[in-house]
């Protein structure tokens, strides 16, 4: 079974929302690495990756979400994820990927895109 990478833009308010299905890795994380960078390039400081739809993610996947958290940063931005909440299912590798290498920490997670966008949305912990 194939299952085709994806990554669709939208925008709520002041976010750029970047949508990602399929699988994060050594072949596909340079299509988000460009988006991000695109995003950046065009101004947009303000960015969720939304990556429920994610089944499958590699090294090089969370290495493009540890260099997007350093781009945004510099910029004086905010990055947000979108994982699906403790136990569900799908979606939930990359939720354990980020855990399991103790990187989650690092970054502002919510369950869905309208807590992500919230005016004052808080972070789930870590």
């Amino acid at each position: 079974m194939v299952v085709a990478f994806c990554v669709n833009g939208d925008e709520q308010g002041e976010w750029t929302v970047l949508s990602v299905s399929g699988e994060l890795d050594l072949v596909t994380s340079p299509a988000l690495r460009q988006r991000v960078h695109d995003a950046v390039a065009d101004g947009r400081h303000s960015l969720v990756l939304d990556l429920s739809e994610v089944f499958f993610c590699d090294s090089s996947g969370v290495g493009v979400l540890i260099a997007a958290r350093r781009l945004i940063r510099s910029c004086q931005g905010s990055l947000r994820l979108i994982l699906p909440a403790r136990g569900a299912v799908e979606g939930s590798h990359v939720n354990r990927v980020l855990g399991a290498l103790g990187v989650r920490r690092l970054f502002d997670v919510y369950t869905d895109l309208d807590e992500a966008v919230a005016e004052e949305a808080g972070p789930l912990s870590a």
